[in-house]
């Protein structure tokens, strides 16, 4: 399954093209990097087992190249999702 979130970086205000590309090779190639009013994020859509799964991969990408993630954001039906996922597998 495809889960939506978004991670909101720690201290990071925009992203250099050294840190964009760092990102990509750590396999946020599935995320969309941006940035604005002094706060920089990456919106993913990430294939995993679970909503778990895809949000720790994804943290563990970001600190891979030594970024911090401050907050991560889900939209309300993702949880929904995750929850009826998480019954059916059990």
């Amino acid at each position: 399954m495809v889960w939506s979130f978004t991670l909101y970086l720690k201290d990071l205000t925009e992203f250099s093209d050294e840190q964009t590309d760092a990102l990509y090779e750590a396999g946020c190639y599935d995320g969309s990097l941006a940035s604005g009013e002094g706060q920089a994020w990456i919106g993913f859509d990430r294939e995993a087992r679970s909503l778990q799964d895809a949000i720790r991969s994804a943290v563990s990408d970001v600190r891979r190249v030594g970024l911090d993630v401050e907050l991560v954001e889900i939209e309300a039906e993702e949880l929904a999702d995750a929850e009826i996922s998480q019954w059916q597998t059990a």
